[in-house]
């Protein structure tokens, strides 16, 4: 067996110091994308010891992005894309030039060329994929409307990017750098003579149009029946094999066949699956994988990083960061206004946008090779990349504060959705709850508007297990009320009269508007123990009194939630054998001979007709 393993090297290395270092962030109380960046850092070429391999990383950083993209389309649909187009589309492309604009300003003033500037400005303009989708998730905003715009909007930057990708190397010439003879359009779809600069547009976006077409009536066919097939099977194994090959195949596929990127073929793919009714299934079964890959993305980005050039380039640096967190921001945040969306809106936009990433590393290696951009560009890019990274938790906490006095000064906050009170038994004082419109959204941006409910039953997520959690609470008429994040479900449990508060509970706003010490039960329906431990500990804080009952899948799981207050814990495993026991011996007994003479004696005796 050989032992030169680079593969396994890097994907150990990068893991188990990115693990070490993320736990000592976590403890600190700093986000864990710190403690990967600082690994990548200590695995990179620029520290002594041990160093990592940087073709690699790279790509093992790229099937995180793939996969993030996957999970993201699995929790989007074509409705939802849509629904945000008047804003995305006009939004990316104004955000873009402006972003632009002041990196090739910059560029001018450091005596590059306009070549130089044009390809350091687009690089400085467009999103990491992996921070903005983290971050989202992290806040629970992925199916908010904050979380459809942003996502729309890095659609449309990806877009720009591949178009800019297969344009620049036609343009190289005009613009100061080395002249090439025919457009690389790509693929085999490739057309082999120069078609020209517009015709290259023509090209490239009648490939991707083709691509959509395709995966919208060939992929929303054969997708949802493969996985349908493999169900059928009942080989969970097989299953997780066909999402994986899903979501790889059609993005290589895409990258390779259509020249679309390898993130936005993946979308779709995740996007056409979630219109099966195993979407759900697949999203957990890729789950591991996708925070795995993701995080060797921050390794990968921090293997890049050389501490020597902050104190070489300090002011370019500066000034490259300054682009990036408050030029996009405040172009970002002035787009969103103008469009008529809330202050708070605007703000998560500009945040998620307040740094750069993979696109912009691939566009200074062309700028670089086509001879455009010098190596100091370069450098700035991935300097700004690295520091932008790491204080994009700082730029939302900030903002996140901001919100509430923005909106009070200079504008209405986001409208709270009326919901009627469902009609239940009598209350205390003898009344019945009439129908009157309750607002009760509550989100990390907005301020928390408490509910009047008391001695109420707070119900944590209204999935499988919440929803016939929360059926049997209102068919018994117990006063409670649900926390919930996804929009969709939030819509129904408004339109059934059930009261809801928006967000995610473990923010400490979005759980105190649901008065936890004014409660009598909380009852924690997600399967997220480590979520659902930090609620249990916030609960147990505002009410020392008050019943906790959540759900766990493993024995650590149970023993960890009890420690930390629960006063019952239920694993469904265990349930469901408990039920299949009882059933076994209830059938036992009902066919035992004691139980069928008994039975007999219970029988009346039957007079035969004369």
């Amino acid at each position: 067996m050989p032992h030169d393993t680079p593969l396994i090297a890097t994907i150990v290395a990068g893991l188990g110091l990115a693990f070490v270092f993320g736990a000592l962030a976590n403890r600190f109380r700093i986000p864990p994308l710190v403690g990967y960046l600082l690994a990548g850092v200590l695995v990179g070429p620029n520290t002594p010891g041990f160093v990592a391999d940087q073709h690699l990383a790279p790509e093992l950083a790229e099937l995180g992005v793939i996969l993030l993209m996957f999970g993201v389309g699995l929790h989007f649909s074509a409705k939802d894309l849509f629904s945000v187009r008047a804003i995305a589309l006009p939004g990316a492309i104004v955000q873009i030039a402006f972003a632009t604009a002041l990196g090739a300003g910059l560029a001018w003033m450091m005596g590059w060329s306009l070549g130089a500037g044009l390809v350091f400005g687009l690089a400085l303009s467009v999103a990491s994929t992996v921070v903005l989708l983290r971050a989202l998730q992290e806040r629970r905003m992925i199916e908010t409307e904050k979380g459809r715009i942003a996502v729309g909007w890095l659609i449309v930057e990806d877009l720009a990017m591949v178009l800019a990708l297969v344009l620049l190397p036609a343009l190289s010439g005009v613009l100061g750098g080395e002249q090439q003879a025919a457009a690389p359009v790509g693929g085999p779809l490739a057309l082999q003579f120069d078609l020209g600069i517009w015709g290259v547009v023509a090209f490239t976006l009648a490939k991707v149009a083709v691509f959509v077409l395709l995966m919208i009536v060939v992929g929303r066919r054969v997708i949802p029946w493969i996985l349908h097939y493999v169900a059928h099977t009942g080989s969970r194994e097989l299953f997780r094999l066909a999402v994986l090959a899903i979501a790889l195949g059609v993005a290589f596929g895409a990258a390779k066949l259509f020249g679309v990127s390898l993130a936005l073929g993946a979308f779709f793919a995740g996007m056409i699956m979630s219109e099966s009714e195993l979407s759900h299934q697949a999203a957990e079964e890729s789950l591991p994988l996708r925070d795995a890959f993701s995080v060797l993305f921050f390794v990968s980005v921090g293997m890049l990083f050389d501490a020597s050039s902050l104190i070489e380039n300090t002011w370019p640096i500066l000034a490259t960061l300054f682009i990036i967190i408050i030029g996009k921001s405040v172009a970002a945040f002035l787009i969103v206004i103008a469009f008529g969306y809330p202050i708070a809106t605007a703000l998560v936009i500009s945040a998620s946008l307040a740094q750069i990433g993979e696109f912009s590393f691939i566009l200074a290696e062309l700028g670089v090779g086509l001879d455009l951009l010098p190596e100091q560009g370069r450098d700035l890019i991935l300097a700004g990349a690295i520091l932008s990274i790491l204080l994009n938790p700082v730029v939302f906490a900030i903002l996140g504060r901001l919100s509430p006095r923005l909106e009070k000064r200079f504008g209405k906050p986001s409208p709270a959705p009326e919901v009627k009170k469902p009609v239940g038994p009598a209350t205390e004082a003898g009344a019945v709850a009439t129908e009157a419109p309750v607002p009760v959204e509550a989100s990390e941006d907005d301020g928390p508007v408490p509910t009047k409910l008391t001695d109420h039953t707070v119900l944590i997520g209204f999935g499988r297990v919440g929803s016939l959690v929360g059926k049997s609470l209102k068919e018994t008429g117990l006063p409670f009320l649900v926390i919930e994040d996804a929009d969709k479900t939030l819509a129904r449990l408004n339109a059934d009269g059930i009261e809801t508060v928006a967000g995610n509970a473990a923010n400490s706003n979005v759980f105190a508007s649901a008065n936890p010490a004014g409660a009598k039960r909380l009852i924690l329906a997600i399967p997220n123990a480590f979520e659902a431990g930090q609620i249990i500990q916030r609960a147990k804080a505002a009410n020392p009194s008050i019943k906790i009952i959540a759900r766990a899948h493993s024995d650590a799981e149970v023993e960890h939630l009890k420690n930390l207050g629960a006063d019952m814990v239920i694993m469904g495993e265990r349930e469901i054998a408990r039920g299949i026991v009882e059933q076994v011996l209830e059938d036992d007994a009902e066919a035992s001979p004691a139980k069928q003479e008994a039975k007999q004696d219970e029988e009346p005796e039957q007079v035969p007709a004369k």
